[in-house]
């Protein structure tokens, strides 16, 4: 009898839906990349292959921002997507924390220059061919000078134009996070560009699956209610990139076992 009323309680369980993207769409994000030009132009390619060897499909990048800093070639990063991006038109890119301070730097502010200095921000001027011997040690005043000189006016151009969030589906994409309890609406660009711990602790379902960057993890990081692409390429040498297309997922990934630390 006992067993009988157990049959009877027993009630059929049907799975979550997939999160899903906007019909007919794919889409691939990229991770934050740092001056990494070697690894981002191998996973251009996979990117290229993967995508060829699927059904034609309205396709799109998302660079979840971080481009620069830390790596040795962040102006060759910014020159390479500037170009692609302007002569493809299927890319689009969210203004990382890295970005956010080094074109404060361009505008004029000497703290900022400091604070560049202190998170990568060295390993960015080394690439615009200003060498440390170029400059006074903690002439702070003299390396914006000659920054600003050196940065091509279409680099900032560039940066200028990116994005804060972006939402396709069931998916929004933005650079570290968003802060949770508050409608995607009405985040605040510092937390989207800065959050950390409060995001990632949140186990709570957020208004769309958040697709980010920002926080390095060892592999690409999936949870249900947010995916994780920062695989610290700059030291790690793995840049990671995830598809996305309809109710599936796939990683794709560049490696190159020379880590370059900062």
């Amino acid at each position: 009898m006992f067993k009988n009323f157990l049959l009877r309680r027993s009630v059929e369980v049907t799975p979550a839906p997939q999160p899903r993207l906007s019909p007919g769409r794919r889409i691939y994000a990229i991770g934050d990349v740092h001056g990494r030009l070697d690894l981002l132009d191998e996973l251009l390619d996979k990117i290229a292959a993967d995508g060829a060897a699927r059904e034609p499909a309205q396709t799109e990048l998302i660079f979840l921002g971080d481009l620069i800093d830390r790596g040795p070639d962040s102006a060759g990063v910014v020159e390479r997507l500037a170009t692609l991006s302007a002569a493809n038109g299927n890319m689009r890119f969210l203004l990382g924390n890295h970005e956010e301070v080094f074109l404060s730097v361009l505008s004029g502010n000497y703290e900022a220059l400091k604070f560049f200095n202190r998170i990568g921000g060295d390993t960015t001027i080394a690439s615009y061919g200003i060498r440390k011997g170029d400059y006074a040690p903690d002439d702070f005043f003299e390396v914006l000078d000659l920054l600003r000189m050196a940065v091509p006016d279409h680099h900032v151009a560039f940066l200028e134009r990116f994005e804060d969030q972006i939402i396709d589906g069931d998916y929004a994409f933005v650079h570290a996070g968003v802060r949770p309890g508050v409608p995607l609406a009405a985040q605040k660009a510092e937390d989207l560009r800065w959050i950390r711990h409060e995001f990632l602790r949140c186990d709570r379902p957020f208004e769309k699956v958040v697709v980010h960057g920002h926080t390095v993890t060892a592999e690409v990081e999936i949870k249900s209610n947010r995916i994780g692409l920062d695989t610290g390429a700059h030291a790690s040498g793995t840049l990671s990139a995830m598809g996305f297309e309809s109710d599936r997922r796939w990683v794709l990934q560049s490696t190159l076992r020379e880590p370059v630390i900062a």
